[in-house]
């Protein structure tokens, strides 16, 4: 408190830039940028393109190739869960910071929500998969269900723990709905955060993007009912998309893998997968803001407070990384048994050794190691890098789990042994990567860049409306002979 020779309080001189010019100003500029695209733009998409269609024809020769060769597909169902760990998992940068009310995330929602959009890609890598995970029905090993032994038809006589008939096909629905309504979420949380942004495009565009901006806005006004109804509406949606995420990952991680390793019991690995997820997710968004401060023309609106805020996330995220993988290997290291044993040599000690050390380096040693100084964690530069080290990391485990698993699946026959408990045979060494996988895992990831890339020429990769929120929430206030920033809080 403030006060004169009188004792009396004297309020701080405070002084706020939320004019109507400023607003404009706001929203000129990220329109202006919006609406220019270089050739450097188009000779980039046209690249991911073509390498996208050589992803299809990969697709196209996995698919000839039939569903009797399990093993044959493993590269395939990595490729799935590393996109799901990725892209799908990159709007949780907008959505945990924006409950925590954080001002540092405003100049990169945007670009995480975009990601969304490649849900449409993830859906279809994942519908062949539909054929290739095997039913209830000849009794494989399942985590959720299992067989009644008493039952005279035991192929249609599934029952959980507790009682109660199963589909024979009720993993396949689930996860199909689970997946169906992430994306269905992630469709609605890009829809309610551009609202406000395709209005302005709808007043302030020109030509098809006016058009567009008119047909998606809605008669979106800003009254103060539509903005309660939006922030509302958004934290709901943001919510459900969090538990959906987990629930997806939860999923992939027990019936696409872990329940084709005979042995491998891990209450904790699901939800090691799905913070997998928000690893990868983060350094997604990473990358993402800085190719577009870098080659996007957004230098002025992504600065070195996004890439130190979201580099402790990187680095909180790296260290509970370890943490999930030790207290699981704890688990099968002390057990001792058999089974368990089997598990260690083949996903820590076996054929996969060498991969498994390059992971251990590229996702927990190097970014703990770097990331602790702040030189590097308060850069532009220092972030990106270690992101794509994180990334290549999580493809290569993806690799490592994935291959592994469906390897022994294809080699022990465990898909016609019912409830079988310990592995046949450890595989020897790792499955080739074909010319199908590899044009499938190129064209793919080539393909999730694309569409993030056309979706900026749609929506801008700025959100305008919350970078003029937040103009109400900073003020500069006199303080004794020098003005200091001052920043809100909005609820």
């Amino acid at each position: 408190m403030v006060t004169d020779p009188g004792n009396r309080v004297i309020e701080p001189y405070v002084e706020t830039d939320n004019s109507a010019e400023t607003r404009k100003a706001v929203s000129d500029g990220i329109l202006n940028i919006h609406t220019v695209t270089s050739n450097r733009f188009w000779q980039f998409a046209a690249l991911f393109g073509i390498m996208f269609v050589l992803g299809l024809i990969g697709f196209v020769m996995r698919l000839s190739s039939g569903f009797d060769d399990k093993g044959a597909w493993g590269y395939y169902v990595a490729l799935f869960a590393f996109l799901m760990t990725t892209s799908s998992a990159a709007p949780m940068v907008a959505i945990a910071p924006r409950i925590a009310n954080s001002h540092w995330r405003r100049p990169i929602s945007r670009a995480a929500e975009i990601w969304t959009l490649a849900g449409c890609l993830n859906l279809l890598i994942y519908i062949p998969l539909i054929w290739l995970l095997p039913s209830l029905e000849n009794g494989r090993r399942s985590l959720w269900f299992y067989p009644d032994n008493n039952a005279q038809n035991m192929e249609s006589c599934w029952v959980f723990c507790w009682g109660g008939g199963v589909p024979a096909y009720s993993p396949h629905i689930w996860a199909t709905l689970a997946i169906l309504g992430l994306i269905v979420l992630g469709f609605a949380l890009l829809w309610l955060s551009i609202l406000p942004d395709l209005a302005v495009l709808r007043d302030h565009g020109a030509g098809w993007q006016k058009k567009w901006g008119r047909k998606l806005a809605l008669g979106w006004r800003g009254t103060s009912a539509q903005w309660n109804w939006q922030y509302h509406r958004m934290g709901v949606v943001g919510a459900f998309y969090f538990m959906m995420l987990v629930f997806v990952h939860f999923f992939i991680s027990v019936e696409f893998l872990m329940v084709h390793v005979p042995g491998w019991i891990d209450s904790l690995y699901p939800i090691t997968h799905a913070h997998n997820a928000l690893q990868g997710g983060v350094a997604t968004v990473m990358l993402t803001m800085f190719f577009l401060r870098k080659f996007g023309g957004y230098k002025d609106y992504i600065g070195l407070d996004q890439f130190w805020g979201l580099g402790k996330l990187l680095l909180a995220l790296s260290l509970l990384w370890f943490w999930f993988w030790f207290s699981s290997f704890m688990v099968l290291w002390y057990g001792k048994k058999p089974s368990e044993q089997a598990v260690l040599e083949l996903l820590v000690k076996g054929p996969y050794l060498y991969l498994f050390i390059t992971i251990f380096l590229l996702v927990f040693i190097l970014p703990w190691f770097t990331m602790i100084w702040n030189p590097v964690r308060r850069s532009v530069w220092g972030p990106p890098i270690l992101a794509v080290s994180i990334l290549v990391g999580t493809l290569l485990d993806r690799i490592r789990l994935y291959v592994g698993a469906w390897d022994v699946a294809e080699k022990s026959e465990m898909m016609h042994s019912m409830m079988h408990m310990e592995m046949e045979e450890v595989p020897g060494s790792i499955p080739s990567l074909g010319i199908a996988d590899g044009f499938v895992i190129v064209g793919f990831i080539s393909g999730s860049v694309l569409i993030f890339m056309l979706a900026t020429r749609l929506i801008p990769a700025i959100n305008i409306w919350e970078r003029k929120e937040m103009l109400l929430y900073k003020a500069e206030v006199q303080f004794h002979r020098t003005k200091v920033m001052v920043m809100g809080k909005p609820r």
